[in-house]
């Protein structure tokens, strides 16, 4: 099943995709349908009065999540971004290959499949990242791999925009990205349940071809096969001394070619280069959909004072 996030007169309304119609549902959230059985979710979408053209409706991000956790798991972009950060010769630093690394960002910065997004504030160096996500369907603790995989529900199309120039700089006081990544993230066009995607699994990976184009250019395509951790992994992981919550969204990170910075870091110069204001980007996951995106100008940077001297240091 596909289910979407309308945006209509009365407010978001939860939709079931049927080829070009959504059938809008009453009364039932998008964590209520992702925790009901085949059966009843059909029962549910049966239930259907209203119906809107695809091509007529605006799709909202596809979940409002608790959390979003973004994953680092494809080998070849982390080499890329290493070369862009220290030459061709650096190297992944061990720790990589120990756990699947993540850090949280913004719920609250979610942009639709087919909405412009703004250049963040005192931004020049704006990228896209292609990725696909995870989103659980009711919560847990401490899980292992193979009872994660009953907790994921369905999955989405993730572009996690990025500032480098930001992130750059936050990252050197060893925290972060913050104003680098919290501004804007695409999700959609909807959510796909797990079940649909069963014919894609290899194993416990999904062998998904993946692709970005900029201005209807080709610049990069990968396979979510390569993933180092599967998503019941990650989700596992994320579990751990800590609980995860029905709707929580977890990004597998950057396929290999998903973004501008890895490409640089490969060739050694901004080719292409960054986004700038009319840019359109578009992201193919195989079994999932499309999201497109138009980059448009945002507004000035608020000044803000550098920092300041102590007024009394403490003898230690």
């Amino acid at each position: 099943m596909r289910i979407a996030r309308v945006a209509t007169g009365d407010g978001p309304r939860v939709g079931v995709v049927d080829g070009d119609v959504v059938h809008l549902l009453d009364g039932v959230g998008v964590t209520e349908l992702l925790a009901a059985d085949p059966d009843e979710r059909n029962r549910i979408a049966g239930a259907s009065t209203v119906d809107v053209r695809l091509a007529d409706a605006r799709l909202l991000p596809p979940v409002e999540p608790p959390s979003i956790r973004d994953f680092v798991t494809f080998e070849e972009h982390v080499e890329g971004m290493v070369m862009g950060g220290g030459g061709p010769e650096a190297e992944i630093a061990p720790e990589w290959y120990e756990a699947p690394t993540f850090y949280f960002t913004n719920p609250a910065s979610l942009v639709g499949a087919f909405d412009d997004v703004a250049v963040p504030p005192g931004c020049e160096t704006l990228d896209y990242e292609l990725e696909v996500a995870a989103v659980v369907g009711r919560a847990g603790r401490d899980l292992d791999p193979s009872a994660a995989r009953d907790h994921i529900a369905a999955y989405t199309v993730l572009n996690d925009w990025s500032a480098r120039d930001l992130q750059n700089r936050e990252m050197r006081v060893l925290l972060g990205p913050a104003k680098g990544k919290d501004f804007s993230t695409t999700l959609g066009p909807w959510l796909v349940t797990a079940d649909e995607l069963d014919a894609h699994r290899s194993g416990d990976r999904l062998d998904l071809e993946l692709e970005v184009r900029l201005n209807d250019a080709k610049v990069g395509d990968d396979t979510l096969a390569n993933m180092a951790w599967s998503f019941e992994e990650m989700l596992a992981y994320a579990s751990r001394g800590a609980d995860v919550l029905a709707g929580d969204v977890l990004g597998s990170g950057t396929c290999g070619a998903g973004c501008l910075a890895e490409l640089w870091g490969r060739r050694g110069r901004r080719e292409p280069p960054p986004l700038r204001p009319g840019d359109v980007v578009t992201m193919r996951v195989e079994g999932i959909g499309t999201i497109r995106n138009r980059i448009v100008a945002g507004a000035e940077p608020v000044p803000f004072p550098p920092a300041r001297p102590a007024a009394s240091r403490r003898s230690r």
